[in-house]
């Protein structure tokens, strides 16, 4: 599929929200190769993600992502775009901090850095937090402190595929 889905963006059509999940998939279960993951991936950003594609990818990955057991309801999480490319600083984690300061849950979702300055991981870093705790605890964090941080390669073990090339694209990509 993730052959067709190529063929359709370098012709700058649309995926539909089905085609855009089974190229995801085949990019998260190790199927697609490097080079047809950075031809998805500069595809899709060449063209401009539309809603059913990035519906249909985020399908497939919360599909594969990691489940956090929490007793918190209303939970948000700030996770930010991944690089704005205008030298801006890591808003989305600090948008976290006043959110739970606030009395927000938050389980912040985030990275290290690849096409900005600062990823949430590297702040939080930074700051003496220990960004790879188990995701066994986590729940736990949450519920008693109101606030966590989900690192991304922890909970997207599945991203592994595609962590390489998304480093050595540098850009901004879907994910």
């Amino acid at each position: 599929m993730i052959k067709e889905s190529i063929q359709r963006l370098s012709a700058k059509l649309d995926l539909s929200r089905d085609e855009a999940y089974a190229s995801m998939n085949e990019i998260m279960s190790g199927v697609a190769t490097e080079g047809q993951i950075a031809a998805f991936l500069m595809g899709l950003r060449l063209k401009g993600e539309s809603v059913e594609e990035i519906a249909g990818c985020a399908r497939s990955m919360r599909e594969k992502a990691q489940r956090i057991e929490s007793q918190r309801v209303n939970v948000i999480d700030t996770c930010g775009t991944g690089g704005d490319a205008s030298g801006t600083f890591n808003i989305s984690t600090t948008a976290a901090i006043i959110a739970s300061a606030a009395g927000a849950a938050v389980a912040k979702h985030g990275n290290r850095a690849v096409s900005s300055k600062a990823g949430s991981a590297d702040v939080l870093k930074a700051l003496g937090v220990n960004i790879e705790i188990p995701l066994s605890h986590i729940g736990r964090i949450l519920d008693e402190i109101g606030i966590t941080f989900l690192f991304a390669p922890l909970l997207h073990g599945a991203m592994k595929y595609a962590a390489p090339v998304r480093r050595d694209m540098g850009i901004r990509t879907i994910f």
